[in-house]
């Protein structure tokens, strides 16, 4: 019991002096969150859009597709990225 104790305080000290690990997982965690945002403010604007002016709700469709499509790209880029 007494070695296990050991190589875990052991591997908390490493992990401690390496903090690349935790920096790459925040830098993802905040990429996706900043990505669910936009995507739910292209999606609010765009029902807002639509309630306005249902006729042009198929250019409407489309740029809210396009503007989801740009936001979901930065959560990729942090992810592969970071």
């Amino acid at each position: 019991m007494i070695e296990v104790l050991a190589q875990a305080t052991e591997q908390v000290s490493q992990a401690a002096s390496q903090p690349e690990g935790m920096t790459g997982s925040i830098q993802g965690a905040l990429g996706c969150l900043g990505a669910a945002i936009g995507v739910g403010l292209v999606g609010m604007k765009g029902v807002e859009a639509v309630g306005r002016n249902p006729d042009a709700s198929g250019a409407i469709l489309v740029q809210s597709i396009i503007g989801m499509a740009l936001a979901e790209a930065v959560a990729f880029y942090s992810l592969f990225l970071g």
